[in-house]
């Protein structure tokens, strides 16, 4: 279900608590590359791929399910590092449900070699594919997948 209505796929790329602080939190699991390093990254990656790139990051659950409810009928993907709220939120799955966009989960570390708790994901299971411990790459690849998807 593409929403361009143009050859221009745009997608959108959220993140959740916490990503904000990319680059100086734990830099020795999550480097030292800031959120405007990611979105810089994916960025070009966009003009490479001739697509439309939205970034949202926010700490708040409710403006994050706000983003996707009125990314229905707009945007061609979803791009998302729930951060913790992935672990916890089946408000945030309720919403990419139920605008049924296809979505890539994005984790920068490998959350199956950490803690027993962040081994479960409410999304893992309604994306197309979970990309984990790829470092900031891993929006780089989520991004590809989905812009090809939606020429396809």
């Amino acid at each position: 279900m593409a929403a361009s209505t143009n050859s221009v796929p745009t997608i959108l790329i959220l993140n959740g608590p916490n990503l904000n602080l990319l680059g100086t939190r734990e830099p020795e699991r999550y480097g030292r590359h800031t959120l405007a390093d990611v979105e810089a990254l994916v960025a070009a990656e966009a003009v490479d791929l001739r697509a439309e790139v939205e970034f949202l990051q926010s700490n708040h659950e409710g403006v994050l399910i706000d983003a996707i409810h009125a990314a229905a009928g707009r945007v061609d993907g979803i791009v998302i590092n729930a951060g913790a709220y992935t672990h916890t939120s089946i408000a945030l799955r309720d919403a990419l449900s139920a605008v049924a966009i296809p979505l890539v989960e994005v984790h920068v570390t490998n959350v199956h070699a950490r803690e027993e708790f962040r081994h479960h994901s409410y999304l893992s299971d309604i994306a197309r594919a979970v990309i984990a411990g790829a470092g900031i790459r891993g929006y780089v690849y989520a991004l590809d997948l989905l812009v090809r998807e939606a020429r396809a």
